[in-house]
């Protein structure tokens, strides 16, 4: 990406709350009203919704909420019950849809935008679906967990530019007031030219759902998605990938190539971890000598760091979610408003709809989880992975179509052993 002075006052103009101004559609005799489906109705996907809804206040639009899909019908449930919660009528069974198909019943509905947020491997599918069908998507991140899914997602990303539709994904620190203020000070040189990098996402565990003798294996992977790197891409790509889309951002595009080493040391019960790993660490390199430093670690009782560190010629900038700060020929300190960004990508989102004006971040997001699954290629084999690589890999890890039956548990990758 080219991030310039100009790409920087773009996003901040097309954000009213981040500048102070007022309602993008006070001039409407009525608010627009934008009619929304939510497909994955778990937390994150219950979460997303209620920010959307929130986000009508600052933006202007009546939210109305038409459809849920989830797999599972208590979680279709549960986020009916938080739509009353927000003050909003439940909806009646015939707008509730369950089962490997509710997807498509969602997109099918007369919704203007679809929130995405079922585990990320079969975000693809879901988004292929959603722009075919027309509509506007928030879309969570990541977006794929192997190359196969990272093209099919660029293919519906083409088609929805080509449609003129609106992409939000749930990077929610392109919409942060200290990160666009912070890289755009970065981006007009304010630390010279960007040599080398360090980020981290280290933290302890995450939750759990023990194995059931009584459900299928595909269900009980479903429900403990994240230890599957068929549904998450493991924790560097389900969760690192936002210090990688802020590395691409900085450093104005993709790694060339990445090394690493990565393991499991703490979580090696399979039947609450499955195969993933525990940590990982990783070093990007891009053209010019350049290069940046990953690292990410989930293990109880080890120290927690969660930032980005960027090194330039001529000074320093570190970020982490509320603040940002350069050292150097030219220190600053944020000192704006901090609004929140979960919300805020939703305000952007709403108002890019109803302005027409441009916004899509499919791609974007797309590349970015594609550095996070040659990450965990390198780690996995313990061979250098180049971009072109890991984009062209034929390893399917998600299969298009699922149903409740046996799925053995795969192994936990060996650096130096051929994929199993």
């Amino acid at each position: 990406m080219d991030f310039n002075r100009r790409t920087f006052v773009a996003a901040a103009a097309a954000s009213p709350v981040l500048l102070g101004a007022p309602s993008a559609f006070a001039h409407f005799a009525e608010a627009p009203v934008l009619k929304i489906a939510v497909i994955g109705c778990g937390g994150r996907g219950t979460g997303a919704m209620v920010n959307a809804i929130n986000a009508g206040k600052s933006s202007g639009c009546t939210i109305d909420v038409i459809a849920l899909a989830d797999l599972f019908p208590e979680r279709v449930a549960n986020a009916n019950n938080a739509l009353v919660e927000q003050g909003k009528k439940a909806l009646d069974a015939s707008r509730l849809f369950t089962g490997f198909d509710a997807y498509k019943k969602a997109c099918a509905t007369d919704c203007d935008i679809v929130i995405l947020a079922t585990p990320p491997g079969f975000r693809s599918i879901h988004f292929k679906e959603a722009t075919e069908k027309g509509k506007h998507v928030f879309c969570e991140k990541p977006v794929a967990v192997d190359g196969p899914g990272v093209r099919r997602f660029l293919e519906a990303a083409a088609v929805s530019r080509s449609k003129n539709l609106k992409v939000v994904a749930g990077t929610q620190r392109r919409h942060e007031a200290c990160y666009l203020e912070g890289i755009g000070r970065v981006a007009q040189g304010d630390i010279g030219k960007v040599v080398a990098g360090r980020v981290y996402w280290n933290m302890g565990s995450l939750w759990n759902v023990p194995h059931a003798a009584s459900k299928s294996d595909v269900e009980n992977q479903v429900r403990n998605w994240l230890y599957h790197a068929w549904l998450s891409g493991d924790h560097i790509v389900e969760q690192h990938v936002h210090q990688l889309d802020v590395m691409q951002w900085v450093m104005g595009g993709h790694p060339e190539l990445v090394r690493g080493v990565g393991g499991r040391q703490v979580r090696t019960d399979q039947a609450l971890y499955g195969h993933i790993f525990d940590h990982f660490g990783l070093e990007f390199q891009y053209s010019g000598d350049r290069f940046v430093f990953s690292m990410c670690r989930q293990q109880d009782g080890t120290d927690g760091k969660v930032e980005e560190m960027f090194i330039g010629c001529d000074g320093a900038a570190r970020f982490h979610s509320g603040g940002a700060q350069l050292t150097g020929a030219k220190p600053w300190k944020f000192a704006g408003k901090q609004v929140d960004p979960y919300t805020q990508e939703h305000v952007d989102l709403q108002n890019a709809i109803v302005r027409g004006t441009e916004l899509n971040e499919a791609q974007q997001v797309a590349h970015s989880t594609l550095c996070a699954i040659m990450g965990r290629m390198a780690a996995y084999s313990g061979k250098d992975v180049s971009w072109e690589q890991a984009l062209n890999d034929e390893e399917v890890l998600m299969p298009e179509t699922l149903e409740f039956t046996s799925r053995p548990q795969a192994p936990v990758a060996i650096p130096g052993k051929p994929r199993a």
